[in-house]
């Protein structure tokens, strides 16, 4: 008897290495989401440097009267660049975009969308602008993971969505030094009250990445490192409370934000581009002069986070955190009507960092930084609708600070109390399965148009034999000269007696009154008309009643193939 020959020891520790590696389609998924968050990584310090480092210093330290004309310089220049760059179509959109193309069953972005976007947010925020750095880093991430690979097609589509995710991902954790924030952001932002979980390894990977890469060139210090450091014991009964009062004024303020937002988003597709730019250029002018007069320093120029810093010191008045609340809120609608580039997330941050510190001022609490931390999390949280997203920021972006509990609470409460408003534009309120997805799918996806029809002089007899007996087709279309008339249905000849099938012409059987769709329908339409009808087949015709074709409910329910295409 031969005995299997043992294998050697350096197999064996092949074989058990080899099993902490993915396999398949998952590797080069993994792979293709590393190299990603390299890409991103390098390209957002590279943003970021130009835009922060460089032009933000510099407009700080020009005069006031540069001061107040760079942001209608910057954002008449961004406009510009996206009308030529860009194109007749292209819009201010970035973080929107994202989330417009998620929902989208084949998500695109134009390659000659990215460079204007990308020029067009340095020169909104670079020179003023009140919007946020992490609008275009959401869109460099989302357009480079969903292009990668598409000229080879080396990814299937709900792949290629998954990269887009993490490349969002990808340029949040870069951008804010936070690579929790940008995988809970990239997952969280598509919906109001759900989450997209699919892509959750590739976006680790690919935020991960792009956070190393980006602090191998630039230093890992906290947006708000400040607001980190607190006295306080953070799970005491005041500060459980703090956070709830927090939560609700946060939530009604979010509300009402979001509401002017989408009136700017509004007010700039609606208004000719001479008397936007000309109307905003004044506004935010005149703001730059009210805080030099006001705080001694331009508060109202770029994302906000001056501002928020400004704010947090016990020693400001009632009166000017207030007034410098509604100046930030001015600016940042001010820039999203003009038509800027660039992201709400640090802008609502820093309002909710702001409007926390006068709620703490009001009540004599400012021995830590408690409601300015309170402020940013539910702020944000009502705004954006990411409740998960806020709280992981405010620990990452103050360096751990012991309110995060506090914190989720504010979060939590402001949700509740902010309703169905958010500043995204293309939110949903959560992921449709894959049946309801189907239902949202046009008429076409089901039609039939190679269909037997049945004329109205046709005898009963005929009817039955070559369509119910040689067809098996209970419900056929009448037609006449090419136009729809009814349908006939074998459920209505089966309450005539045979002895009249062959003298009675159908024209005295059909049914005239039928729901017709029309080729605008989705299948959710066409249910809802089979119900009503109590049948199985809807005709589809067109404005002139010709009949164009025929939905089954059999065609509805097997769509195997269209779950790829409808699940997220």
């Amino acid at each position: 008897m031969i005995m299997p020959s043992a294998r050697p020891f350096s197999q064996k520790l092949k074989s058990f290495f080899k099993g902490f590696l993915p396999e398949g389609r998952l590797a080069r998924l993994l792979l293709a989401s590393a190299t990603l968050g390299l890409v991103i990584g390098f390209t957002i310090y590279a943003y970021d440097f130009i835009v922060e480092e460089k032009l933000l210093h510099w407009l700080f330290d020009l005069p006031l009267v540069m001061q107040a004309i760079l942001p209608f310089v910057g954002i008449f220049i961004a406009v510009v660049v996206l009308r030529f760059v860009g194109g007749r179509n292209t819009n201010p959109g970035t973080a929107d975009e994202f989330i417009r193309q998620f929902h989208e069953p084949n998500p695109k972005f134009r390659v000659r969308d990215l460079p204007a976007k990308l020029l067009a947010g340095i020169a909104t925020i670079g020179f003023g602008g009140g919007l946020g750095l992490e609008g275009p880093s959401i869109y460099i991430g989302s357009s480079l993971g969903i292009n990668l690979g598409r000229p080879f097609k080396w990814f299937r589509k709900t792949e290629r969505k998954m990269l887009m995710v993490a490349g969002a991902a990808a340029g949040v954790a870069a951008i804010f030094k936070a690579p929790a924030t940008g995988v809970i952001f990239a997952l969280e932002s598509p919906y109001r009250d759900d989450s997209t979980k699919r892509a959750l390894l590739p976006a680790l990977i690919a935020a991960a990445v792009s956070f190393t890469v980006f602090t191998l060139f630039s230093n890992t210090e906290a947006i708000f490192k400040d607001l980190g450091e607190s006295d306080s014991n953070p799970i005491s009964t005041l500060n459980l409370l703090g956070g709830a009062v927090v939560g609700i004024v946060a939530g009604l303020a979010g509300r009402v934000f979001a509401y002017l937002v989408r009136w700017s988003k509004d007010f700039r597709t609606k208004t000719p581009v001479v008397y936007r730019l000309i109307i905003g250029g004044l506004i935010l002018a005149g703001m730059v002069v009210l805080t030099d007069w006001l705080f001694n320093s331009s508060l109202s120029l770029g994302p906000g986070t001056q501002a928020a810093l400004w704010a947090i010191d016990p020693e400001r008045g009632l009166g000017l955190i207030a007034l410098l609340f509604g100046i930030r809120i001015l600016v940042t609608l001010t820039t999203v009507g003009m038509g800027g580039t660039g992201g709400l997330f640090i802008p609502l941050a820093s309002l909710g960092i702001i409007m926390g510190s006068f709620i703490g001022n009001l009540i004599g609490q400012t021995g830590s930084n408690l409601y300015p931390i309170l402020g940013l999390a539910a702020f944000l949280a009502a705004g954006y609708r990411v409740p998960f997203t806020a709280v992981v920021f405010v620990a990452e972006a103050t360096f751990g600070s012991p309110f995060v509990v506090p914190a989720l609470i504010a979060s939590a409460l402001s949700q509740v109390v902010a309703g169905p408003a958010s500043v995204a534009s293309y939110q949903r309120v959560e992921r449709q399965g894959h049946l309801e997805g189907r239902m949202a799918l046009p008429i076409t996806s089901a039609l039939t148009t190679d269909v037997l029809t049945v004329p109205t002089d046709a005898t009963v007899q005929e009817f039955v034999y070559q369509h119910v007996l040689a067809n098996r087709t209970r419900d056929v279309p009448v037609t006449e000269n090419g136009l729809f008339k009814g349908m006939c249905s074998w459920q209505t000849i089966a309450e005539l007696d045979q002895t009249q099938w062959t003298t009675t012409n159908v024209e005295a059987v059909y049914i005239g009154d039928c729901s017709r769709a029309m080729p605008t329908w989705t299948l959710h339409d066409v249910l809802i008309a089979m119900e009503k009808d109590n049948t199985e087949t809807i005709p589809v015709v067109d404005a002139e009643d010709a009949l164009i074709g025929v939905v089954y409910e059999d065609d509805i329910i097997k769509l195997r193939d269209l779950l790829e295409e409808t699940g997220n």
